[in-house]
């Protein structure tokens, strides 16, 4: 097994009946709760091939990074390994999350397809599995129906899920979500088909060969700067929206929602970790009230707008932002927040004028939710839902 399907096989391991024809959700298999919680009781089952696969590569990234501390690994390979972990991060984080999840704004198809390459260059899956799983993420965030419920632990969140056969909520539920543009969309159903391929050309093949090929770099030390180093670096970067998104920080738009503020994820993750308002205002291409803090996406989508690659951003107006901060905020809010919540967190770390916080005091609200889950990418849904009734779905 290659170090690719540690993180691709592990979405999908032991779910074959997620995807197979013929299965149909009944009340005789699956009683949908009244509520939907973590039931701390309910005890994961490691899969251990899949976590002895992760040790592994963590150890040969070490050694990567061991290699370039030391000299040797050239510089070339290293700002090679940093340009491909880049632009295979903005595949992510702009591609599968903003674009194909969220559809916070639309793209021509010469756009679409560098996403998708990118996507695949980072390694996480293919786009259709990376998008159905984060849209049951959203549509169940911090329950047991949540692929990666941080209400289990930051070890959980962050990489332990993809060590453990997925909870029966996350199987089922995960029937539900509707997957119909993406199997619309050639492309994507074309790289789901041919993605570990893809993901072997592309995630391995290319980042290792170059090196080897222009600059004289060895084969064994292009493996674990160009790849090992570069995959495990930036699959942390991804994982931590997931964990410290979920659990330190601050929720100045809706203390309801789990996700939080951090300005230390959104530097690494290319402005990924203003989560609380990116749970609040999933449709929003920003995934951030600004723009200007660490959030370097947001203007690269802008700029695909300007030259005319991107179009119909979708974004929260300023009334809204304001009303939801008032309704439904913890008052720690930079501009609209109150002294006495501001008051509560504590500093950890570079002070930064949108979130000067790290670590909060404020009590974690508890996340149950009704079947029907939080609304996901819908417009019209988004739009009208009242912001009150909202926060009372999320608690």
């Amino acid at each position: 097994m290659t170090a690719a399907n540690f993180v691709t096989k592990s979405s999908e391991q032991n779910t074959n009946e997620f995807n197979k024809p013929g299965f149909e959700t009944s009340k005789a298999e699956f009683a949908v709760p009244r509520l939907i919680g973590t039931d701390y009781m309910y005890k994961h089952q490691v899969v251990w091939k899949n976590a002895i696969g992760f040790l592994i590569m963590h150890i040969l990234a070490v050694w990567g990074l061991v290699l370039f501390l030391t000299g040797a690994l050239s510089w070339k390979s290293f700002v090679w390994a940093f340009l491909i972990g880049l632009l295979s991060s903005e595949g992510i984080t702009i591609g599968a999350h903003r674009f194909y999840t969220h559809k916070s704004f639309k793209a021509t198809p010469a756009l679409r397809a560098v996403f998708l390459l990118f996507q695949t260059m980072a390694g996480q899956n293919s786009m259709f599995i990376w998008c159905r799983d984060h849209r049951l993420h959203h549509r169940y965030s911090d329950t047991d129906a949540d692929p990666h419920n941080s209400k289990r632990g930051f070890f959980f969140c962050h990489i332990g899920w993809l060590m453990t056969k997925k909870h029966p909520y996350v199987i089922q539920l995960g029937r539900r979500i509707d997957m119909s543009d993406l199997q619309a969309d050639w492309m994507v159903m074309f790289q789901k088909k041919y993605y570990y391929y893809l993901y072997v050309l592309l995630a391995v093949a290319i980042p290792v060969c170059v090196p080897v090929y222009f600059w004289g770099e060895s084969f064994f030390n292009s493996l674990l700067g160009c790849y090992f180093l570069r995959y495990v670096i930036q699959l942390n970067g991804t994982w931590l929206v997931n964990s410290l998104a979920h659990l330190y920080g601050t929720r100045p738009y809706d203390q309801k929602l789990q996700p939080v503020e951090s300005w230390f994820v959104s530097m690494i993750s290319l402005g990924e970790g203003w989560h609380n308002y990116h749970h609040a205002f999933p449709w929003d291409y920003k995934a951030a009230e600004l723009t200007m803090h660490f959030n370097q996406s947001a203007s690269v989508i802008r700029f695909f707008e300007r030259v005319g690659l991107a179009y119909d951003l979708k974004t929260a107006s300023p009334e809204m932002v304001a009303n939801r901060i008032i309704r439904t905020g913890d008052g720690t809010h930079y501009e609209l927040g109150n002294e006495e919540a501001k008051a509560a967190v504590t500093a950890f770390g570079p002070l930064h004028p949108l979130n000067p916080t790290f670590n909060t005091t404020l009590e974690a609200p508890a996340a149950i939710l009704k079947p029907e889950g939080l609304p996901l990418f819908n417009e019209k849904d988004l739009l009208n839902i009242n912001v009150k009734q909202r926060s009372n779905m999320a608690g």
